[in-house]
């Protein structure tokens, strides 16, 4: 299951994602640990598997939405 199908079960809360988003985008090399259910997500390798949103990371000028974003989708894209 990925965290994105969690989201739509209703397993994974708006509010417990942002505090991921959030608390990864203030220091990523703090480890961050989203639970979902009875499993949980590593959001720095999550980012780090997928290349769109270490790309949009590493770019020069990215405003803060787009870095959420980029987050967000590596996060639902995640296997639990």
């Amino acid at each position: 299951m990925t965290a994105g199908e969690a989201y739509k079960q209703k397993l994974l809360t708006n509010d417990a994602l942002d505090a991921a988003i959030g608390a990864y985008l203030a220091d990523p090399s703090k480890p961050v640990a989203l639970e979902v259910g009875k499993g949980s997500i590593d959001v720095a390798a999550a980012v780090l598997a997928h290349a769109y949103a270490v790309e949009v990371l590493a770019r020069e000028g990215v405003t803060g939405p787009q870095q959420r974003n980029a987050v967000k989708t590596a996060i639902l894209l995640a296997t639990v």
